[in-house]
């Protein structure tokens, strides 16, 4: 078994990734000295799956568990499933020392992480993650909240889990196209922060999209100890955190402006971060050789590369990218490339570039 920690002092946490770890919750939540009464949250899509392994798990280590699930999608990622969640708690009496469980991929971990921050002020939440997205990205840093209609994570808290379970047993059931969607982060990590890795990646694509059991390990513990050292420097994004918004200040508009529908997170930053590579070329001299390399890299991924925005799209675009949460004093900042293995956050780009960047993309 392999594992990650995540330094934050008191509020620190370990990763931990294997096979056939599901199996072992209760156990690991047991080390963890939480009360007794615990919910999972889980969606329409993973609960059916893997429930019942997870709520045997935790009976079996004495726990007292109920299982809250909601309509799979991002759709689900809203106050009103916040709301449904919070009544269900109630009823089934958690205290200040139950715990809750995300069982899922993303939107699971967002939502239910968002419930555990303000239910009764705060209780104890652990990540168990099923996508390959959420285990490399969203279950780790504690960043968790909902969508507004205005636009994506506009409510939220920085609120750290009090362990991360990444079994790769449940990679095997995910769509291709949901699988895709994570490597889409796990790029991201080779383009911000280590070029070594991101040459890995081009190397072994063909073993990670045929889900090679050691490829994956490899990449998901690489790709939660670059997001873990990064989080242990800067938990609440005032500064070098920023880096990992690579590609998601477009990519999050696109998403936005397509009713969260169209794309999924993965591919609508697929799109974000070739954009983001153009407009590094542009700004910072990115190299065009890394370009290339980026966009070839993606598309071998089979993640979309292209986005054609009529005048009214590309208008709706920068509306939702004004709502971006790294919007300050009404300028966008984005995060750009200085070479693979090396980005600078907060850096301005006019809104007179974007459109013909976007158009080289079409």
């Amino acid at each position: 078994m392999r594992s990650v920690n995540v330094p934050l002092g008191n509020r620190s946490y370990n990763i931990l990734i294997d096979r056939n770890l599901l199996k072992s919750l209760g156990s690991e939540c047991s080390k963890l000295g939480l009360g007794q009464r615990c919910a999972i949250i889980s969606d329409s899509n993973v609960a059916p799956k893997f429930a019942k392994t997870a709520l045997a798990s935790l009976k079996k280590a004495g726990f007292d568990p109920v299982l809250i699930t909601f309509p799979a999608g991002e759709s689900s990622k809203s106050l009103k499933s916040v709301q449904s969640c919070y009544d269900q708690l109630a009823k089934h009496r958690l205290e200040r020392k139950s715990f809750i469980v995300a069982l899922g991929g993303g939107v699971v971990g967002d939502l239910a992480g968002f419930v555990a921050a303000t239910y009764l002020r705060g209780i104890a939440f652990v990540q168990v993650p099923t996508t390959l997205l959420s285990q490399v990205d969203s279950s780790v840093g504690g960043k968790v909240g909902v969508n507004l209609k205005a636009g994506k994570n506009l409510v939220g808290a920085f609120y750290q889990p009090r362990l991360v379970l990444c079994d790769l047993d449940t990679l095997n059931t995910l769509p291709l196209r949901e699988y895709r969607s994570g490597l889409a982060e796990v790029i991201k990590y080779g383009i911000i922060y280590d070029a070594p890795m991101f040459a890995d990646l081009e190397r072994n694509m063909p073993k990670l999209l045929k889900r090679d059991i050691n490829a994956l390990a490899s990449v998901i513990a690489r790709s939660c100890e670059i997001k873990a050292d990064v989080v242990g420097q800067d938990e609440t994004e005032s500064g070098l955190r920023a880096i990992l918004n690579f590609g998601h200040t477009i990519g999050h508009g696109l998403e936005a402006i397509s009713g969260y529908g169209k794309y999924l997170h993965g591919e609508a930053i697929s799109i974000g971060q070739v954009a983001a590579a153009e407009l590094s070329a542009q700004v910072l001299g990115l190299p065009r050789e890394d370009v290339d390399r980026i966009r070839k890299l993606f598309k071998r991924s089979g993640l979309p590369i292209k986005v054609k925005l009529n005048a009214g799209q590309m208008k709706r675009l920068f509306a939702a990218m004004m709502l971006d949460k790294k919007v300050s004093s009404g300028e966008i900042k984005f995060v750009l490339a200085e070479k693979i293995g090396r980005v600078a956050f907060g850096q301005k780009v006019s809104m007179d570039l974007i459109p013909p960047v976007l158009k080289t993309l079409s």
